[in-house]
């Protein structure tokens, strides 16, 4: 075994393992910490489990580099046997991150709580590897014109995840201000992509070069990824508990709201002319407070009852414009409105501490409910 290699190997398990314990440790401190907030105070389970399937893709690393340093301690690294075991850990890498970016807010809304299209790519992803592995036992590490063709099915795949990362990690890190991290993250995961084409093209095996990308690589990621935990701590500190927030509904267009983490205490909220919004607040509170827990979210599509995201982000805009809220104090759509998957969304405030006037009531009941 070659030094670089075992310099490689070695420092390959030691980065993922200290990487994927510090964001278990984080992980179930922050489930300790805001439970109130994570469970939301719905009877359905909705625990956001991003972080942990990130920290187990960090341990298949740790698998991952433990078998490339028995098979160079062993010599069997050029052997059938060695491909399989690798693409087998790539596999279910692919696997945990894509699961992980299902429960990140900003990622591409075709996975993010799509249970359905993540079902789907993960189907993809096992045809994919089985692909590799049929291939494996077909033409073994047999290199055509260059290329190693048993090495393409999983590179299109890690290519395709990481599209997927980078346009996650940018958006998430630039919504909360994080700019120099968002620009670090993709390079990082640009890097990734580079470190796969000397596993299919053998003109680019360089020894060092490439253990050197690898190294930088998966220190730079798990960097990425203690940043990302750090920034939701702080999202979840910022985020009102359920049990904190009232409305009441005095009139068409008059609200009365209470969030004292926000500064908002018995404020009187106007609409106005934006009837529009104010009936769909009021739609989301009359759910929340007066249906069973598995009615009480409204589907938001464009088959849906409200057709767009857009009137959502409406109504917390509105109320930041007609409170004048502060930078610090202004409220955030998912402050008010969480997102149950399966683009069905519901209000976060308790029913116990929703109050809609008697009269108002009734002639809602009257013009809405059909």
């Amino acid at each position: 075994m070659s030094e670089v290699t075992q310099f490689h190997n070695l420092s390959h398990i030691f980065i993922s393992l200290l990487g994927a314990v510090l964001l278990l440790a984080i992980y179930y401190n922050i489930r300790k910490r805001f439970f109130s907030v994570l469970e939301d105070g719905n009877g359905i389970k909705r625990v956001d489990k991003g972080l942990l399937y990130f920290s187990f893709g960090m341990l298949v690393w740790v698998f991952s580099g433990s078998w490339g340093l028995i098979a160079n301690y062993f010599n069997f690294q050029d052997t059938l046997s060695y491909q399989i075991g690798i693409n087998i850990l790539s596999t279910i890498n692919n696997l945990f991150w894509l699961l992980a970016l299902h429960y990140v807010h900003d990622a591409p809304k075709f996975i993010y709580r799509n249970e359905k299209n993540v079902k789907i790519i993960s189907i993809i992803i096992i045809i994919a590897a089985s692909l590799t592995l049929l291939l494996s036992f077909i033409i073994g590490t047999n290199i055509y014109y260059g290329i190693k063709l048993v090495g393409i099915p999983d590179f299109l795949l890690t290519t395709f995840l990481c599209y997927l990362m980078g346009v996650s990690f940018y958006r998430t890190f630039m919504h909360r201000d994080l700019k120099l991290v968002a620009v670090i993250s993709i390079i990082a995961i640009f890097l990734l992509f580079i470190s796969q084409f000397s596993d299919v093209f053998t003109v680019l095996n360089n020894d060092f070069f490439n253990q050197l990308i690898r190294i930088i690589t998966k220190t730079s990621l798990v960097s990425v990824f203690l940043v990302l935990a750090t920034s939701w701590v702080i999202q979840l500190a910022n985020t009102p508990k359920p049990n904190e927030m009232k409305i009441k509904f005095l009139d068409w267009s008059l609200v009365e709201l209470t969030i004292p983490s926000k500064g908002i205490i018995a404020e009187k909220i106007d609409f106005g002319s934006k009837t529009t919004q104010y009936k769909n607040l009021l739609n989301f509170a009359y759910k929340r407070k007066f249906n069973e827990v598995n009615k009480q979210s409204i589907v938001v599509s464009y088959g849906g009852e409200i057709k767009s995201q857009t009137y959502l982000t409406r109504i917390i805009d509105n109320i930041n414009v007609i409170l004048q809220l502060s930078d610090e104090n202004k409220l955030e759509r998912k402050d008010l409105i969480t997102f149950i998957g399966e683009s069905k969304y519901r209000l976060r405030i308790l029913p116990e501490h929703i109050f809609v006037d008697e009269a108002l009531l009734e002639e809602y009941k009257k013009l809405v409910i059909k």
